[in-house]
């Protein structure tokens, strides 16, 4: 399970790399989910503490809550046709 997660965290990484250029509350969506998920890995890999593995669900809730944020930030800056929730530009 370990190595599964880890893929995961790899190909989040590349996805992340892939926001650079959009705004960053997509980026901090990937970047905390890339986190997660490698976090998760090295608590399979290991056998770690239930410390570690509340803490790792603590990120995942970040995780979370920062997507929840960015998909409706985003359909509702489309449906009005204004910044209503700020995405965080990314000057170019």
């Amino acid at each position: 399970m370990a190595a599964y997660l880890a893929m995961w965290g790899l190909f989040t990484a590349v996805m992340f790399i892939g926001t650079l250029r959009l705004n960053r509350a997509l980026q901090i969506v990937f970047a905390s989910l890339t986190i997660l998920f490698f976090l998760l890995a090295i608590g399979d890999f290991t056998g770690a503490s239930a410390g570690f593995k509340h803490a790792t669900g603590y990120e995942g809730i970040f995780c979370g809550f920062s997507a929840i944020y960015a998909g409706l930030a985003q359909v509702l800056n489309e449906l009005s046709h204004k910044i209503v929730l700020p995405l965080g530009p990314v000057t170019k």
